[in-house]
């Protein structure tokens, strides 16, 4: 990193105008295919690796042990950490450090993202990215995943890193004041030059999730209060299109429904997740392929494949809530789409099933173009079927495609192609719950 032509994280400047210092950003996951980094989508992803984990620590069915300290191939394996706490505390720190300092206008606030100038094409390997790199404004919406993921780390490293906890909620916290202060900072949906926009003016969502997490952290009255003021408590939170980095209601759902607190009318918020999966559970009875998705006007959205997923987390929870064995079974079933009984006979899953998504959109996973670069790994998921097919590479193979024949796996197809930290983060989730029903 910092080695030419590579322009390296540690001491990046914000876009012109946005800001007058320079952060170390350097590690967390890249977000996508690209060479962005992004806190809300990061924010979304990090929660599902701890809530795979907590899930586990809870769960009727739940067996700690498989996530376990040497269970991953990852640098930090050996630690005396569970592997995936360390997997996710990459991203955790990368989110800690794009907080705004102490002194500066913004204090507290999260930068929305941070990419390349201008869009890089394909294939190129990050340390072959010549591109400068900018920060970009801060927004409300960052800012509340940055307090919500803090928060939830806060009480799950505790057992093994208390300085680390500490700071986490040290961050957690001072995040929800400055969300508090800028509560409509939003991102540009023009800002989208050289990465996504991630734009997303509606952050009620977010400050619900956030405050959930800092309740069930701490146990303080006023996350208490603002949960059960919270407009969102109370409303049906699982659409037929189910939860996403833009819809985060879910996961402030799901936490005070499983994890252990004092909330007022906690039984209330397990009905209502059960109620959920009862109706993504009949969606999934009434549809051909058993999925519990079915979008209206059969118009697929752009990565089905980890909404289908998400459902699918809904229904495996109610059975986490009731023990009733129908919900195990329709988590279980749901999933079969993945890996292969759909439209199109297909596995989304690189490496899993005889014939698999390989060449998902990616800037170095890019075999299809550079026989000397690799394909994706193994466990990579795609996007899905998008009956938008906003690519050129799709509109061109698949004009008239309907639902589920809207996909191609061709690395120019990025509309139903792509590989994200987000999709890979609901495999990750409902891959554990099905490894857990022994």
């Amino acid at each position: 990193m910092n080695a030419a032509p590579n322009q390296g994280d540690k001491n990046v400047p914000c876009q012109p105008g946005v800001c007058d210092y320079t952060l170390d950003v350097s590690g967390g996951w890249y977000d996508a295919g690209d060479h962005g980094k992004y806190v809300v989508n990061g924010g979304i992803s990090t929660w599902e690796l701890l809530s795979t984990y907590e899930r586990e620590l809870l769960a009727r069915t739940g067996q700690p042990a498989k996530l376990g300290d040497g269970t991953l191939a990852i640098p930090e394996s050996g630690n005396k950490v569970p592997d995936i706490l360390d997997e996710a505390r990459w991203e955790l720190d990368f989110l800690l450090k794009m907080q705004v300092p102490d002194g500066q206008p913004l204090a507290g606030m999260a930068h929305h993202k941070i990419h390349d100038e201008q869009w890089t094409g394909l294939p190129l390997l990050p340390s072959d990215d010549p591109q400068k790199r900018e920060l970009h404004p801060p927004s409300t919406a960052a800012t509340l995943n940055l307090a919500a993921t803090a928060a939830q780390a806060a009480r799950l490293y505790k057992p093994y890193d208390k300085a680390f906890a500490a700071k986490a909620l040290a961050a957690a916290r001072k995040a929800w004041s400055a969300a508090l202060a800028h509560p409509d900072l939003y991102a540009s949906e023009s800002d989208g030059t050289g990465g996504g926009t991630y734009a997303d003016n509606n952050v009620s969502d977010e400050f619900y999730w956030a405050a959930a997490e800092l309740y069930l952290t701490t146990g303080e009255n006023a996350f208490q209060d603002h949960v059960l003021a919270s407009p969102v408590h109370t409303a049906d939170i699982f659409s037929p299109v189910g939860y996403d980095w833009a819809r985060t209601a879910a996961a402030a759902r799901l936490d005070l429904a499983t994890v252990p607190s004092k909330l007022p009318g906690r039984d209330k918020v397990r009905q209502s997740v059960v109620q959920g999966a009862d109706r993504y559970l009949a969606t999934l009875k009434a549809h051909p392929y058993g999925m519990p998705y079915a979008p209206e006007g059969n118009l697929y959205d752009w990565g089905s494949n980890h909404q289908i997923l998400h459902n699918g987390i809904v229904i495996a929870t109610a059975y986490d809530i009731t023990g009733a064995s129908k919900y195990r079974d329709g988590a279980l079933q749901g999933i079969d789409y993945i890996f292969g009984r759909n439209a199109l006979n297909i596995s989304y899953v690189t490496g899993y099933g005889e014939v698999n998504s390989h060449n998902q959109h990616a800037r170095w996973y890019a075999h299809q173009l550079d026989p000397n670069m690799p394909n994706p790994p193994k466990g990579t998921l795609a996007g899905g079927p998008n009956s938008g097919i906003q690519d050129p590479y799709a509109q061109s193979k698949l004009q008239g495609c309907v639902g589920q024949f809207c996909y191609i796996d061709d690395i120019q197809s990025w509309s139903t192609n792509e590989h994200t930290i987000n999709w890979n983060s609901a495999l990750t989730r409902m891959a554990s719950f099905v490894a857990d029903q022994d």
